[in-house]
């Protein structure tokens, strides 16, 4: 018998669900078989050849993997439509196509559409060609939900089945990403972090005050990226356990909708950032709350190197922030459809991240400097986002409290800068789905769920 703790493949920091995480070639092979589908109202152009090739490469993978999964036999979808949007003639399940700037299923008649002028050129434009394929397996995976009777049409909530369809993506995506997929491949590191950027760009819009929560939503991105984690990682019986409970529990009360005189921003200051450090003292205690200093430009340390715009060093127990940096991270992008959706928790996170170096050394026996601390750090910092999530008052008298789209903002700092999964010298791990995933384990889980997946 051997001693130790058994540690599980997912939480290994250089994998991606089980998978070497590497760069590489991502998008249609150069050999790729010919499409086994035909297209309706095509222009024979590249954004119709892409669809064409996902759903066909779709269709081979779910032949074989349906009947692994679930009852009956796999049934594809009765025809593929591609339309231009500004033209004026064109129906698509049973509505019309003119200015419908969509990629869906349609229920009524078994079939999948897309608008090829306008958003697929311009998420392909974002992304890379594997935003198209990651959109149609979404839109296939409403298809095989239905086939599957796990969505019910008049009786599933939108939200749900929205999600079910991302898990089954993810299940397909891993298939490619394991390199079977005779049609494209994806790498586990920039290739998937391109097609997750592509998920936090397709998120709903914030629910206003006057909003009905659950009415035609498809989730946030931190929902809808979560959903598809779980299809790539742990396989498609894990979409069957997508439901309203599950998504009910999974949300737990962390904030989907805007309250009254909220924006869901606050401006990043000198006043703020000592605010969510207040705040963090209250939030953790430590024996030792760090310092402060605005001065990032003279301040030096002996033993971890700067990461800004937030740097904490362990032998002055101080925070260094660069303040007009910070402030630029925490700048909501102008293009709110298709941006990485930053914000000012995109900063704050960052900020926290660093102050939660001081209380893993608190805790004693960590080690600060590898890859399981970075990871280690952006668990800790998904617990931090449920803890202030609940609102903190602070000494004199000033409130921090998370709001609806904070989730998704530090999710948009975790794929593109990584620092709140950054370990004490503010280096990260390479994939953006291992940040994504190890801070969502700790939103949904607490301080000991982190230190023994990441001791």
């Amino acid at each position: 018998m051997l001693d130790g703790n058994p540690v599980s493949v997912f939480a290994d920091p250089f994998r991606v669900g089980g998978l070497q995480a590497v760069d590489g070639p991502t998008g249609l092979r150069p050999d790729a078989p010919p499409p086994t589908r035909e297209v309706d109202g095509t222009d024979g152009g590249r954004i119709d050849q892409l669809a064409a090739q996902s759903v066909s490469d779709l269709e081979a993978f779910w032949t074989t993997t349906y009947p692994n999964t679930f009852d009956g036999e796999f049934r594809p979808a009765k025809s593929l439509l591609s339309w231009d949007p500004g033209r004026l003639r064109g129906k698509f399940c049973d509505s019309r196509t003119f200015l419908l700037v969509n990629a869906a299923y349609c229920y009524l008649d078994n079939t999948i559409g897309w608008d090829r002028r306008l958003l697929l050129p311009a998420l392909r434009s974002a992304y890379g060609d594997m935003a198209i394929t990651m959109v149609l397996a979404h839109e296939y995976g409403h298809a095989i939900a239905r086939t599957a009777g796990i969505t019910k049409r008049r009786q599933t909530p939108t939200l749900v089945a929205e999600q079910q369809a991302d898990c089954l993506a993810g299940v397909y995506l891993r298939w490619v990403a394991q390199g079977d997929s005779p049609r494209f491949t994806l790498s586990t590191g920039d290739g998937l972090n391109g097609v997750l950027a592509a998920m936090l760009a397709l998120r709903d819009p914030l629910l206003g005050p006057d909003e009905t929560i659950g009415n035609n939503e498809h989730g946030s991105a931190f929902e809808r990226i979560s959903a598809f984690q779980f299809g790539f990682t742990d396989g498609a019986g894990s979409c069957k356990a997508i439901d309203a409970k599950e998504i009910e529990q999974r949300r737990g009360e962390l904030p989907v909708q805007l309250q009254q005189d909220e924006t869901g921003e606050v401006p990043v200051s000198e006043e703020s950032v000592r605010l969510v450090v207040d705040a963090m003292n209250i939030a953790f205690t430590p024996a030792e709350p760090p310092k402060l200093t605005f001065d990032a430009a003279t301040a030096s340390c002996s033993d971890a190197r700067p990461s800004p715009p937030a740097s904490y060093c362990p032998a002055t127990n101080t925070i260094a922030v660069d303040l007009p940096a910070l402030q630029t991270m925490g700048t909501p992008s102008k293009d709110q459809k298709l941006a990485t959706l930053s914000g000012d928790n995109t900063a704050y996170s960052a900020l926290i991240s660093r102050y939660l170096q001081r209380v893993q050394i608190e805790h004693g026996g960590l080690v600060l400097d590898n890859a399981a601390a970075a990871l280690r750090t952006a668990c800790l910092t998904g617990v931090a986002t449920t803890r202030l999530s609940q609102g903190v008052t602070t000494s004199n008298g000033g409130r921090i409290a998370l709001t609806a789209g904070d989730l998704d903002e530090a999710v948009a700092g975790l794929l593109t800068n990584g620092l709140a999964a950054g370990d004490i010298n503010g280096e990260s791990v390479p994939a953006g789905f291992s940040r994504i995933d190890a801070y969502r384990t700790g939103v949904l889980g607490d301080f000991d769920r982190c230190l023994a997946r990441f001791p």
